[in-house]
């Protein structure tokens, strides 16, 4: 039975993010709010916690998973990005979007895609997501809270906790956030490629 942890929106409890914190080191699998939506969130040495965000939504081994980062420092630990990309990237972070960008060594092998060898990458704008990853001091493996055969995500703290009750480990609710997903955009090749348009403004990689 997952917890529920309703946290403040703008000055999130500090005992109660070093509980979610806690769990997530323990190999816990949580649900959380972010500026986009909700997320699945574990630890990135946790490859139970991957396969259990596997199972949720039923993905496939061509997946693009997201570390969500704290900041543009820490993306650069995970991902190689050139000059050119590096100024594209910086001008949208923070902000909801997802990069796909080449992977670096740092990540392991389970979180890649198989033939791009290709890897997400955020940094949210929500004051709750960046309380957790202070606390955590590295990035969450994430995907999108989105249930298979459902268009649109799951953005209800109490609907997260009474669908997912038995498959989670916790649920953290700050009230609203986001309503759609990310805008992804593939900057693994030449040209950028948008795969998905979302709360992100993709008219700049157009």
């Amino acid at each position: 039975m997952a917890r529920y942890h309703d946290v403040h929106p703008d000055n999130p409890q500090p005992r109660i993010i070093r509980q979610v914190v806690d769990l997530v080191r323990d190999g816990g699998l949580i649900a959380y709010p972010t500026d986009s939506c909700f997320a699945l969130g574990c630890r990135l040495d946790n490859p139970d916690g991957l396969n259990r965000i596997r199972e949720i939504r039923q993905l496939d081994d061509r997946h693009h998973f997201t570390l969500v980062c704290r900041d543009f420092a820490q993306l650069g630990q995970f991902v190689q990005v050139s000059n050119a990309i590096f100024r594209l990237v910086k001008a949208c972070t923070p902000g909801s979007y997802t990069f796909i960008l080449p992977a670096t060594r740092d990540v392991p092998r389970r979180m890649l895609h198989p033939r791009k060898r290709t890897v997400g990458v955020r940094v949210p704008a929500h004051t709750v997501t960046q309380a957790l990853l202070a606390e955590l001091g590295e990035p969450l493996v994430s995907s999108t809270l989105i249930l298979p055969g459902e268009e649109e995500p799951l953005i209800q703290g109490w609907e997260i906790k009474e669908r997912l009750d038995h498959q989670l480990d916790a649920v953290v609710d700050a009230g609203e956030c986001g309503k759609e997903p990310t805008t992804v955009v593939d900057l693994s090749a030449d040209e950028p490629e948008i795969l998905r348009r979302g709360a992100g403004d993709p008219s700049r990689f157009e």
